[in-house]
């Protein structure tokens, strides 16, 4: 057992993430991670305890969005990672930067079958599917070249999460003399090759009809917007790429490209530069008709060369960050004068007007919110007002909405993701869950207090799954299952130290909002059926 006089390769761990810049880590302690803990203490690493360790990873992946950051967890063997595998799922699905690190049994009992406690017999491969890379460090002096690598992913390629577990005996053991890297080296993002790009250049300075498909991908890719209006190019942004232009942008299209309208536009254009997304269903063919088309040009530009050929295939295709390739097809191409640009965008935009009442209503809530606080990030679970933001919602900056309805799309991750959001920064934050979600992580309310995160979670209250039951009726299936006994909610969350409100008029939520942003700890915001009428109303105005 170690003593705490020399320095272990748990305690050399926590100093090797200090030097890559790391200011937080999201973990449940167990007696096999403890001695990762000894190192923690005056680390200058702030150590957030979730309670549970889905909640830990949904955390992480809010806090990585948010931040730009790699989100951190340190994990039990055995139970902390199976619990935690959902959200490296979601992060996973949208290419989202975590670090789990984790503990194994020591080495002659990994494995073994003997029972010991938290013993899997195959830990990296339950975690394969859902990471990067999973890798057993076997000696202490493997611990700074398999976390050079993990970043190396982070940094240069497409960012997933890097599982990294340490056999408890190596966790425990000496290492004196290991050292620290005065600065890790860390690794840029490529850039596309410049052959491509002037073949590219070309192709879209031909064009008469171009259109730009942004994904997450995208997210931080700060020339697209110069580039579109260079090219006169409108920009249909998926869910992950809201924001890349600015609401009343001219050339912006916020309506998903499931919808006819920016469909339509899309199967006209003469050439399509898809920038950073992967043309997956959830982002434009969510209701599976296959009416999605590109007739045109295709150039398809990802940091992954593999999802630059899955799906539809371009005719050519960069490998290369988004933001680089965007900035050098900028820098290749001669701007032309507005043309018809800005009328096809409005015209895709215009099939917003086709949306059902209760969507439109939906959306009406969703701008009040991006209005009354401009610089808020929106973080969603997969509940009713995410399902119709994802459709047409326009984010105030790139980045500040984003949520688990789209891909893997888990439930429950509103709240912790929202947790991690606010941890990561100054700006305000409002989560969006529903009643059903919440329930999936109703500890972690408790976490947002002990924290003092002061966040604003909205949650709409109407006894259960309602959307999967509208979903059944439609499908004239019996709804089972869906009318939930829902708990008083407002009182586990103020016996939790939260604020509640009860929102029954929509002329109150801007002061609501504008409360809990000023505020020093977490708000919840309770609305119903009769709150969301009303804001159908207030959208035919």
């Amino acid at each position: 057992m170690h003593t705490g006089t020399e320095t272990s390769t748990g305690v050399y761990l926590t100093r090797l993430l200090r030097s890559y810049g790391v200011d937080t880590v999201f973990g449940i302690p167990g007696v096999h991670t403890i001695e990762l803990y000894r190192g923690l203490a005056g680390s200058g690493i702030r150590h957030v305890t979730p309670r549970h360790e889905q909640g830990a990873g949904f955390m992480a992946d809010g806090y990585a969005r948010a931040s730009g950051k790699v989100g951190v967890c340190f994990i039990i063997s055995g139970p902390g990672m199976t619990n935690i595998t959902t959200a490296m799922g979601q992060a996973y699905a949208d290419s989202v930067p975590m670090l789990v690190i984790s503990t194994v049994n020591a080495h002659g009992r990994m494995g073994s079958g003997e029972g010991w406690l938290h013993e899997l017999p195959d830990q990296r491969g339950l975690i394969a599917g859902v990471s990067a890379f999973s890798r057993t460090v076997n000696r202490p002096e493997e611990l700074a070249p398999a976390l050079a690598q993990a970043f190396a992913v982070f940094d240069g390629a497409r960012p997933r999460p890097v599982h990294l577990e340490l056999p408890i005996d190596v966790m425990l053991a000496p290492a004196p003399n290991l050292t620290l890297p005065e600065r890790p080296l860390r690794l840029s993002r490529p850039g596309p090759a410049p052959d491509l790009v002037a073949q590219a250049a070309a192709l879209l300075s031909a064009a008469q009809a171009p259109v730009i498909l942004a994904g997450g991908g995208a997210v931080r890719a700060t020339a697209v917007q110069a580039l579109a209006e260079a090219l006169d190019a409108p920009v249909v942004m998926t869910t992950n790429a809201r924001g890349l232009l600015p609401p009343d942008h001219p050339l912006g299209v916020n309506l998903t490209a499931s919808m006819p309208a920016p469909r339509a536009m899309i199967a006209t254009a003469d050439v399509v530069l898809a920038l950073g997304t992967e043309l997956g269903p959830t982002d434009y063919d969510m209701y599976e008709d296959g009416g999605f088309a590109i007739n045109g040009t295709l150039i398809r530009a990802d940091i992954d060369p593999c999802q630059i050929l899955r799906g539809v295939m371009p005719d050519l295709g960069m490998v290369g960050d988004a933001g680089l390739t965007a900035a050098a097809l900028l820098a290749a191409i001669a701007p032309r004068l507005p043309g018809s640009g800005a009328a096809r965008a409005a015209a895709a935009q215009a099939g917003r007007a086709a949306l059902p009442e209760a969507m439109q209503g939906d959306l009406h809530l969703l701008n009040m919110v991006r209005d009354t606080l401009p610089d808020a990030l929106i973080v969603g679970d997969s509940t009713q007002l995410v399902y119709a933001g994802n459709v047409a919602f326009a984010a105030a900056t790139p980045g500040s909405y984003f949520n688990s309805a789209t891909g893997y799309g888990t439930l429950g991750y509103g709240l912790p993701a929202a947790i991690g959001a606010r941890l990561s920064g100054d700006r305000p934050v409002v989560a969006l869950s529903g009643d059903g979600g919440v329930q999936f992580v109703l500890a972690e309310l408790a976490s947002a207090a002990e924290a003092q995160v002061p966040l604003i979670l909205m949650l709409h209250d109407n006894k259960g799954y309602g959307e999967i039951k509208s979903y059944m009726l439609a499908q004239n299936v019996p709804p089972l299952g869906v009318d939930l006994l829902t708990p008083d909610l407002a009182a586990i969350a103020t016996a939790c130290g939260w604020q509640v409100a009860r929102l029954t008029a929509l002329a109150d939520l801007p002061g609501l909002l504008r409360q809990g942003a000023s505020g020093t700890g977490p708000m919840m915001v309770i609305f119903g059926e009769a709150l969301r009428a009303e804001a159908v109303a207030a959208s035919r105005g």
